[in-house]
């Protein structure tokens, strides 16, 4: 089988590529350079020379508070992109996996989201790829979008390396604790696609929906940074735990809006085969790789 990667060096992307390692799956993998999704004939020549069976949209304008004052870029990447890979994936009659965020929802809940709930974002990030969606939805019939949140790896910039990267520089520091999610592993969020993808190539039936992936255990942002520092502490890769302050997000205001509670029920997960990120484990195991 034949897998088009979009987004190959961003978290996902570079986990997929290391998941992707010991099978026997042709990957042909993407960065903005070499594929810019929100250029139609840029995608369709790429598509008619790769000859995908699957599309694996990875591809995403992240920077959440850049967003505020991009939005036309943001739309761009997170809206206009995957409607127009969606349109590829119809065209030739093959399923498209496109991932999006808890920023579609407005963190106003008491219980964990379920996929079917009213999204509300409250940023032109979540506004944009609540955008990206809606477009998938409306364009293709195979489609398994996966919204996930918080997400770690190895690979570029996220919480746990600039908690790591602050533990070294200072002796104490605030961190939000009113703010609620799940921390996800980009590799175990890689490794559900992967299984979706062999599961189309062995011709099983897949349930063609939207769906969230994300950490099996909620806590707090400064929750997760009291369990990266003390298994950082533990493996050896900081020398000492700085003390944890807990802040508000009224102590720590951003261009962009956070939901407060962006908890993601994963019970839907049992339909495409797949379970929930166990984060804690996969947290050892990035900082083991971070040593």
């Amino acid at each position: 089988m034949r897998i088009l990667l979009t987004g190959k060096n961003g978290q996902l992307g570079r986990c997929f590529q290391d998941v992707i390692k010991n099978t026997e799956l042709a990957l042909f993998a993407f960065d903005s350079a070499e594929l810019d999704i929100t250029n139609a004939q840029n995608i369709d020549q790429v598509v008619r020379q790769t000859k995908p069976d699957i599309i694996v949209n990875a591809a995403a304008y992240t920077a959440v508070d850049k967003a505020e004052t991009d939005s036309e870029t943001a739309y761009l990447v997170n809206a206009t992109g995957p409607c127009l890979l969606a349109e590829q994936a119809a065209r030739l009659n093959i399923p498209l996996i496109h991932i999006s965020t808890d920023y579609v929802f407005d963190g106003e809940a008491v219980e964990p989201y379920k996929p079917s709930d009213v999204t509300n974002p409250q940023s032109v990030y979540g506004a944009s790829k609540l955008a990206g969606e809606e477009s998938v939805t409306a364009t293709c019939d195979k489609y398994i979008i996966l919204r996930t949140a918080w997400v770690f790896s190895e690979y570029g910039n996220n919480f746990v390396k600039t908690m790591l990267r602050l533990a070294k520089e200072r002796d104490s520091l605030g961190v939000v604790a009113n703010q609620y999610g799940c921390p996800t592993y980009a590799g175990d969020l890689a490794k559900a696609i992967l299984s979706i993808c062999e599961q189309h190539e062995q011709d099983k039936p897949l349930a063609w929906g939207v769906y969230h992936y994300c950490g099996d255990t909620p806590t707090s942002w400064h929750g997760f940074a009291r369990a990266i520092f003390a298994k950082a502490y533990e493996l050896g890769v900081i020398s000492s735990r700085p003390q944890l302050k807990a802040i508000s997000s009224d102590q720590y205001l951003t261009p962009a809006k956070r939901p407060e509670y962006s908890v993601m029920s994963t019970q839907a997960l049992r339909y495409i085969g797949v379970k929930a990120s166990p984060w804690n484990t996969s947290l050892s195991f990035v900082l083991s790789k971070l040593t």
